[in-house]
């Protein structure tokens, strides 16, 4: 895809690339929608969930939901060149707010470099077997 070029006033311009990445999910198909978006150094990560996309299998258990919506995550980072140390914001949606504390130590875990800003909301999913979404927004440091 062809650079963008925006004014930012007279005799100045800035180049932004932007690129979709897609994990090839049934979701992204279905609904129309990439896994992540990379405009310029931003990095934004649609809201992910437990499913492993090679299978479209689901776990019951909302800790294991939370691991492989990390992997996912961290695989769709990978490829837009940055990686969890760059995650500036993360959201994370459960549809029952007593799910949450048991995600706490593999959330740490992934984001203690990072310590980005977040924000936990109690919302309904798309479907009753997903039991968390993780949404987060990456700069590119380099």
């Amino acid at each position: 895809m062809a650079p963008v070029y925006v004014g930012k006033g007279v005799g100045k311009t800035e180049e932004m690339n932007r690129r979709n990445i897609s994990q090839g999910s049934t979701f992204e198909r279905d609904i129309g929608y990439s896994r992540a978006v990379v405009d310029g150094r931003w990095v934004f990560v649609s809201g992910t969930t437990g499913y492993d996309y090679s299978t479209m299998t689901i776990s019951d258990d909302v800790v294991e939901q939370c691991r492989q919506a990390l992997r996912n995550i961290d695989d769709a980072l990978a490829r837009a060149g940055v990686s969890a140390d760059d995650v500036v914001r993360v959201r994370y949606l459960l549809p029952d707010a007593g799910d949450f504390e048991s995600c706490w130590p593999l959330l740490r875990e992934y984001f203690k470099v990072a310590l980005p800003a977040a924000t936990m909301m109690v919302v309904g999913l798309a479907t009753p077997a997903m039991r968390i979404e993780i949404e987060v927004t990456a700069r590119q440091n380099r």
